[in-house]
């Protein structure tokens, strides 16, 4: 399931993030990339050790958690902390999968990375190419949203991020275990969720949004992971 979840953070919050990460230093991007994904990396990041790396990952995260679209189609059990790179200058990721498991430096805890995230920080019209390319069972999919804007996709997809040939795309990206490992199930929970949802506005009080609600809980019940 592949799925955009808009307004992560208002424009205001990304000028912020924005007026600290132009000023600040990047490294090479290949510091976490595993060794396949190494030979087909060049972009530059922000090291996670960084207190401005903590710092601006809290605010991703206070967007994530004032998000009800994205905890209906993650099902968040853990977030990894949001990380930050640049691409400028022909700078590309070639087609890979991204690692299985995760350590968080800091901490050491490890996560499994059921969902990949990358959460727009760089108007769509400010830089050419860039664009976040997905292949899954129903064909190839480019993204490229406006600031503020995200995008999840299963961590198992292979992906991709065309060469930046004019200005910089900057982003957040990070991975998300979900308490519902499989894709199938949560793409399911979510339609059955935004059902319910669109029936507490059609039609409030009815039975059948109970009925729905009493099943949706059901299935999360048996299938979450804690």
């Amino acid at each position: 399931m592949l799925i955009t979840i808009p307004d992560v953070l208002s424009a205001a919050e990304v000028a912020q993030m924005r007026a600290k990460l132009d000023a600040t230093n990047w490294v090479d991007g290949k510091v976490t990339a595993g060794y396949q994904a190494q030979r087909v990396k060049e972009n530059e990041q922000l090291p996670e050790t960084s207190p401005l790396a903590q710092e601006l990952g809290d605010l991703v995260l206070k967007g994530l958690a004032r998000s009800p679209m994205f905890m209906s189609a993650a099902l968040p059990l853990r977030v990894f902390p949001p990380m930050f790179n640049r691409y400028r200058g022909g700078g590309k990721f070639g087609t890979h999968v991204d690692t299985a498991i995760r350590q968080q430096v800091t901490t050491g805890q490890r996560i499994r990375t059921d969902i990949s995230a990358t959460l727009f920080l760089t108007p769509p019209e400010d830089y050419d190419g860039g664009e976040l390319v997905v292949e899954d069972t129903y064909g190839t999919h480019s993204v490229k949203l406006p600031i503020g804007h995200m995008v999840l996709y299963p961590a198992t997809s292979l992906h991709r991020v065309e060469p930046v040939t004019r200005g910089a795309r900057v982003s957040s990206f990070f991975w998300i275990q979900s308490m519902i490992r499989t894709d199938a199930d949560r793409a399911m929970l979510f339609e059955l969720d935004q059902t319910i949802q669109r029936l507490a506005v059609e039609l409030p009080g009815s039975p059948l949004g109970v009925n729905l609600t009493g099943v949706y809980h059901n299935l999360l019940r048996r299938w979450a992971e804690m």
